[in-house]
């Protein structure tokens, strides 16, 4: 018997009828074939970080931490392949130590490489896109077995719907990525009045790097952390390694204290959240990029995330601040702020447009779902996509007209893999089932 998979957070898990650890593709090749001789569904899964369920896999589980290696390396030009598992905390040593750097990063580095790329993680910058954007080309095994290539000019189509493939279109087993020459980072850290950052959010923005901040929504504090690119030789003051781990401490065990303690006495998470806000602290350092774009995550918690066009952000934002004092919801985590510029990738939630990324979180013992369903409604109202590794309730139906290429997307996928090989229940949800496709609780062998 198989053991139960969970994903990080603990909201998602399956017990895959196979679990199959691969180190070439061929072998990904030989067991999507058998699969589907079998009746099996089939779902690759990474470092299993993603809120949703898009990499549960109840029949057979493709991990591809053996696909991991660092393939070629071309520094003249800065295109560097990896296998599809590479985790990206390991990732950022590899290419530094080649002069490298990727682009741009998200704030978290657990991910792997294909898992980050497939659902559309992305950092905050007006001037730079998601990590899918550095993507140059993929391979992948398709639900017939068969392994392509594609990028700009081979089987272009297909790669700029795979991109943001959400694992719905193949196997990623290698990613090709545009990378740059390493820089360092200045990172500042400042809490500043909230209304004063919703007034001055466009100039704090466009004036910076990469700009973010973070509310509790019961406070009145923001925490704002600017970034300024600096070249890779210019002078580093890091976060000493006795104040990161303190500050770690601080931030995991302490606030995970206080969670607990909110969990045990609801009344007391506003005032936690007023305090958690007032002892976010200011400080400035440098360091090479990716020690200053990815930071811990020690507490757990479930997350939802919409990308609303940039221009709604703010009346977004004051609207969910209304929503919560109106019902007294109690709110343990705060609201993070991002920003991206836009890009043509088809899924991509920044599709045609200059975004706003507003996560909200709630610790993982605490109850979510009113205050979830109430920022998916809000955050829907200004036209928000869901992050598709993040927890959302939306349906095909809900998802299309909120995707130019939606339809284009769909139709690739019917004609890739018509029997729907690689879905599951979430895509089924939010992809609709594939032509030839039945639910997965009909499919023999697999539970409902």
């Amino acid at each position: 018997m198989t053991e139960v998979w969970r994903n990080w957070s603990g909201s998602e898990r399956a017990h895959p009828v196979r679990v199959l650890r691969p180190t070439r593709t061929e072998e990904v090749a030989a067991s999507v074939a058998e699969a589907a001789r079998d009746g099996l569904r089939v779902k690759a899964v990474g470092s299993g970080h993603s809120f949703s369920g898009v990499a549960v896999a109840p029949g057979v589980q493709v991990r591809l931490d053996r696909l991991a290696g660092l393939n070629s390396v071309d520094r003249e030009s800065g295109l560097v392949t990896v296998g599809a598992g590479m985790p990206l905390w390991r990732l950022g040593p590899l290419l530094a130590s080649h002069g490298l750097a990727l682009e741009i990063m998200g704030d978290i580095d657990r991910q792997t490489v294909s898992g980050a790329v497939s659902t559309g993680t992305h950092g905050s910058g007006l001037r730079f896109g998601g990590i899918a954007t550095q993507v140059r080309a993929l391979q992948l095994v398709l639900a017939d077995g068969s392994v392509v290539r594609c990028s700009a000019d081979e089987r272009p189509e297909l790669f700029r719907a795979a991109r943001v493939g959400i694992g719905a279109l193949g196997v990623v087993t290698e990613v090709t990525l545009q990378c740059v020459d390493q820089f360092a980072l200045h990172a500042r850290d400042t809490a500043m009045p909230v209304a004063e950052v919703l007034d001055r959010v466009d100039e704090l923005t466009e004036d910076n790097d990469h700009f973010e901040f973070f509310w509790f929504p019961h406070s009145e504090t923001a925490l704002t952390r600017r970034f300024r690119r600096l070249p890779a030789d210019a002078p580093l003051k890091p976060i000493g390694a006795l104040t990161r781990r303190v500050d770690e401490t601080v931030s995991g065990l302490g606030f995970e204290g206080l969670c607990r303690l909110g969990t045990a006495v609801p009344a007391l998470v506003p005032p936690i959240a007023r305090f958690a806000a007032r002892a976010m602290s200011a400080r400035e350092w440098t360091d090479l990029s990716p020690r200053v774009f990815a930071s811990p995550r020690d507490v757990r918690f479930h997350e939802g995330e919409f990308a609303v066009p940039r221009e709604h952000a703010v009346d977004a934002l004051r609207e969910i601040k209304r929503w919560i004092d109106a019902t007294g919801e109690r709110v343990s985590f705060p609201l993070e702020v991002r920003f991206s510029a836009a890009d043509d990738i088809w899924l991509s939630t920044a599709q045609g447009r200059e975004s706003c990324y507003i996560a909200f979180h709630q610790y993982h013992r605490m109850p979510y779902r009113r205050y979830f369903e109430a920022c998916e409604s809000i955050l829907g109202s200004y036209g928000g996509r869901p992050h598709w590794g993040k927890m959302h309730t939306l349906d095909a139906d809900a998802l299309r007209p909120r995707y130019e290429r939606f339809d284009d997307f769909v139709a690739l996928r019917d004609g890739l893999d018509p029997t729907g090989v690689f879905a599951n229940p979430y895509l089924d949800r939010v992809l609709g089932l594939a032509p030839e496709a039945v639910p997965v609780s009909d499919r023999v062998g697999l539970p409902a």
